[in-house]
């Protein structure tokens, strides 16, 4: 069930919200109940056959917990109390996503021929796997409350996060389950949830989906072995990179609206990141839960910064390198972090040399140098990050760099340009979109361009939300100047605009898509 469905907005969710309150009014732990009951009920609607997964894996590691929490312990066998449990839990993880990805490698490298049947990835286990490991991290240093099996379920099922995120911490969400107020409907919060969420759909319905063709038709092209031109090539990577920005930022919208709704603040996940000036600032602001998890639970567990610059550069790539095998079983994915791992390294060793130097100011003019050198360099990452392998994501990259020489037979260019009818009609009809119209040179860029202005000028929802606490952390961008027309406000004008915005999502919805993040 899609957050951009009818099923889910007019269906789902206002029984969801209905029953919490209804119970919430007679007792606090029947209203816990409730919700565990529709998440759980919300994830088997996706695949049944998977809640046995989820299920055992809450039972295991709440008593995991538990034990962990307890200080009879000798610290010897505490620990490897918690290296088992999380070995479990890594483990159970590497068999749905990566078994057949290392058989095939095995198979290629060795010469064999070992089979193991394809198998389906339960939607979320990548990101409730890394919540379940931190509430077991947090329980070994004792920093878990006194909480029952009942609230833990919540923590790991709430559908808002569940399948996408954010990856959230049980101090950030279950302490507000005791406040009594959540349970009583509030307009105020349920006012500013529906905004919050009608600005995320909108972001997915209408800006990434619209885009989303002319990346599609560039990268399936590629994949099919035909050659690029490099406007082509730079128009799919660019296409892609907005896709993926409004797609993640639009679902973060819908996750903190559907908490507020419900009276939870989530924590921020997404900021602005194509405003940062350096990649290190890039993180800080795109996915900034696993930005923290990864920091907190992995940099850090590996030595951090504390054993000297080479070693923190060590650490920094083999964490990136990680990171990005998380987010697929895909040696595009492992080059795409070891990408951002050389970002960061580059960046880092561009400091020291500033400060070396005593160069510790900065112009408009160098600062917009710097955010469109990160741009760029992203850009050229997110290649890897949407291309099917390694081999296609090479070929889009040296069409990119002008290398290529035979015409392409995608559509983003359109008729005219070498285009192949066939190609065009068959990813334009299996998209459901008039080849004539989305094929046009000038609609592919005039929405490239379009993106980049909204993505980079205007400011982001917590920005224009910042009178009202909509999350339980903050993010200020210092160069950031918001018009106070832009600052939302309960008045008739915000409404009829957030109502148009709204109807106009929902008026598409025919044509909705999953989010891109469920894939991981």
């Amino acid at each position: 069930m899609l957050f951009n469905s009818y099923p889910f907005i007019f269906g789902f969710l206002p029984i969801a919200l209905l029953v919490f309150f209804l119970l919430g009014k007679q007792s606090p732990r029947f209203a816990i109940a409730w919700l565990v009951i529709a998440s759980l009920g919300f994830y088997g609607y996706w695949g049944p056959e998977y809640l046995w997964v989820i299920g055992t894996t809450m039972l295991f590691n709440y008593y995991a917990a538990l034990a962990l929490s307890k200080t009879y312990w000798h610290p010897t066998t505490k620990k490897w109390i918690l290296i088992s449990c999380l070995a479990a839990n890594l483990l159970r993880l590497g068999y749905f996503k990566y078994a057949n990805f290392f058989v095939d490698n095995v198979n290629a490298l060795a010469g064999t021929s070992f089979h193991l049947d394809p198998i389906i990835l339960p939607l979320g286990i990548s990101f409730f796997t890394f919540v379940e490991i931190a509430y077991l991290v947090d329980a070994y240093y004792g920093k878990v409350g006194d909480y029952n099996f009942l609230d833990y379920c919540l923590f790991i099922t709430f559908f808002p996060h569940l399948l996408a995120g954010p990856i959230v911490h049980h101090h950030e969400m279950l302490p507000q389950f005791k406040n009594p107020r959540v349970y009583r409907f509030n307009v105020r919060m349920m006012a500013i949830g529906l905004t919050v969420f009608s600005i995320g759909l909108f972001k997915k319905v209408i800006l990434a989906d619209s885009i989303a063709v002319h990346a599609n038709l560039v990268f399936n092209a590629a994949a099919s072995g035909l050659h690029l031109t490099t406007l082509e090539a730079w128009g799919g990577a660019l296409a892609y990179t907005f896709q993926l920005y409004f797609d993640f930022s639009g679902y973060s919208d819908m996750a903190i609206g559907l908490g507020l709704m419900f009276g939870i603040r989530w924590p921020l996940n997404f900021y602005s990141p194509y405003k940062s000036i350096n990649i290190v600032e890039f993180w800080r602001r795109w996915h900034m839960t696993l930005s923290r998890f990864l920091r907190d639970y992995l940099y850090i567990a590996l030595g951090g910064n504390r054993k000297g610059p080479i070693r923190r550069y060590v650490n920094l790539l083999l964490t990136m390198l990680l990171g990005g095998l998380w987010h697929g079983a895909g040696w595009n994915f492992v080059i795409w972090g070891g990408l951002h791992g050389t970002y960061l390294v580059t960046n880092h060793g561009w400091q020291a040399v500033r400060e070396r130097f005593g160069i510790t100011r900065s112009t408009p003019i160098t600062r917009e140098l710097s955010r469109l050198v990160t741009f760029v360099a992203v850009v050229i990452a997110w290649v890897f990050f949407r291309a099917n392998n390694a081999t296609t994501a090479f070929d889009i990259l040296t069409a990119m760099l002008g290398f290529a020489s035979v015409p392409a037979a995608t559509t983003l260019i359109g008729p005219g340009y070498g285009a192949s009818e066939l190609v065009q009609r068959e990813a334009a009809n299996s998209a459901g979109l008039n080849p004539l119209v989305f094929g046009d040179p000038v609609v592919g860029w005039s929405l490239i361009v379009g993106l980049f202005l909204i993505a980079r000028c205007l400011p982001n929802t917590h920005e224009v939300m910042r009178r009202f606490r909509t999350t339980c952390n903050d993010y200020h961008d210092p160069y950031s100047i918001i018009p106070e027309w832009l600052r939302w406000q309960p008045t008739k004008a915000w409404a009829w605009a957030l109502a148009a915005m709204f109807l106009f999502s929902v008026f598409r919805l025919a044509e909705n898509s999953e989010f891109l993040y469920f894939q991981f």
